[in-house]
């Protein structure tokens, strides 16, 4: 019984499996959260013009962006 060669006869074949691209796994699909109004950390860039507006009234700066963009987003769904 005659054993197969250790090495492929074909050398494309060799260096085409050698570089052949790694597939990378899909993304997780993101599902919503299941309850309603629950908050989420994210981390996103602002004017420092935008913070300062927000920050002049002091604690709760967080709280009256969120209030802002709630309204925004609000609005355009009511057009």
């Amino acid at each position: 019984m005659a054993t197969p060669p250790r090495r492929p006869t074909n050398p494309f074949e060799a260096a085409e499996a050698a570089f052949k691209p790694v597939k990378k796994p899909a993304p997780p699909v993101r599902e919503p959260s299941a309850a309603p109004n629950v908050r989420e950390l994210v981390s996103i860039r602002i004017d420092r013009a935008v913070l300062d507006h927000f920050q002049e009234d002091g604690p709760g700066w967080q709280d009256r962006i969120n209030d802002a963009l709630r309204q925004l987003v609000t609005a355009r769904h009511q057009d």
